[in-house]
């Protein structure tokens, strides 16, 4: 089977133009949607004056507590009696980094308590996500 041109003969060239489209579409699409896709949850993060940013590859996970005391590890829900258990799996065993992300409406108590519960779970290095302060203009 083939296409048959007006010189009765065959062409034997595929067409590439419709998927070069679809391509460019498609990385078009990726393109405009990737910044969008923020991890996480909602949280109203602290302000500091120095913060740096969260590193964007996948070598480290964020555990965040809403402003309602829910406990998420990435955007999965996780109950406080598990916390522990899923840490071990997520994060110790595969030697990933662990960030916390915490509302500033949430007690102090409750963040010590998931604190001690990341500890207990054998996690030694974990890092602490806050906003950057605004800057007061000076008159």
């Amino acid at each position: 089977m083939g296409m048959y041109t007006n010189n009765r003969g065959m062409l034997a060239e595929i067409n590439v133009t419709p998927f070069v489209d679809v391509m460019l579409v498609l990385l078009i699409i990726f393109m405009v949607t990737a910044p969008l896709m923020t991890q996480g949850v909602e949280v109203d993060l602290p302000q500091t004056r120095t913060v740096r940013s969260l590193p964007q590859d996948n070598e480290h996970l964020v555990l965040s507590i809403n402003d309602k005391g829910e406990i998420f590890l990435d955007e999965y829900k996780v109950d406080f009696n598990e916390l522990q258990g899923h840490l071990e799996k997520l994060v110790k065993k595969q030697n990933k980094m662990l960030f916390l992300r915490a509302d500033k409406s949430v007690p102090y108590g409750e963040v010590v308590r998931v604190m001690g519960e990341i500890k207990a779970a054998g996690i030694d290095r974990m890092g602490v996500v806050a906003e950057p302060a605004e800057q007061k203009r000076k008159k």
